[in-house]
C-alpha cells in the first residue's frame, strides 16, 4: 500500500463538504419541516394585533381574500383561541392562444393563550374588509382577603 499524499483543503472544498453533508441530512426527513403543524413557514401563520379596551382583550388579525363563512374557522378549547383559514386563488389568463388556470391554496393558523376564566360564550367577532376582530370580555379579577399583620413579639 503506497502513502499518498492529499493536497490541503481550501474552503470552496470545505463548503462544498458542509453542502453535501446539509442535503444529505434534508434528505433524511421523510417530509418537509414546514409541514409538521408546530413549526409553520412564516408565510403561513396569522399575524395579529393585540390590545386591550374597554375592559376587553381585542384580537386583530388581517386575512384578506377569503369568504369568513366557508373559509374561517374561530374555536376556543382549554384556554387556547385557535384560528384556522384557508385560501383558495384561482387565477385565468389568456394571452396569444394559450390559456392559462392557476389554483393555489394555502392554509393560515394561529393559536393564542386566553387569560384564565374567559368565558367562550361572551365573545364575538367580526369581520369587515380582509380584518378578523375578536373581542374577549376579560373576567373580573377576584380580589383575595385583605392582608393580615402579624405582631411579632419581643423576647
Amino acid at each position: 500500500m503506497a502513502i499518498t499524499r492529499r493536497a490541503p483543503m481550501t474552503s470552496g472544498d470545505v463548503f462544498r463538504q458542509f453542502d453535501r453533508m446539509f442535503d444529505d441530512w434534508m434528505r433524511a426527513f421523510p417530509a418537509r419541516m414546514w409541514d409538521r403543524p408546530a413549526m409553520q413557514a412564516p408565510e403561513e401563520i396569522i399575524k395579529v394585533d393585540e390590545y386591550r379596551e374597554d375592559g376587553d382583550l381585542v384580537i386583530k388579525a388581517e386575512i384578506p381574500g377569503i369568504d369568513p363563512e366557508k373559509d374561517l374557522r374561530l374555536t376556543i378549547d382549554n384556554g387556547l383561541l385557535d384560528l384556522r383559514a384557508e385560501r383558495r386563488i384561482t387565477e385565468d389568463t389568456e394571452d396569444k392562444g394559450y390559456h392559462r388556470h392557476e389554483l393555489r391554496y394555502g392554509t393560515f393558523a394561529r393559536r393564542l393563550p386566553l387569560p384564565e376564566g374567559v368565558d367562550p360564550a361572551a365573545v364575538t367577532a367580526s369581520y369587515t374588509d380582509g380584518m378578523l376582530t375578536v373581542r374577549i370580555p376579560m373576567p373580573a379579577v377576584e380580589k383575595g382577603p385583605e392582608p393580615t399583620t402579624i405582631p411579632i413579639e419581643k423576647g
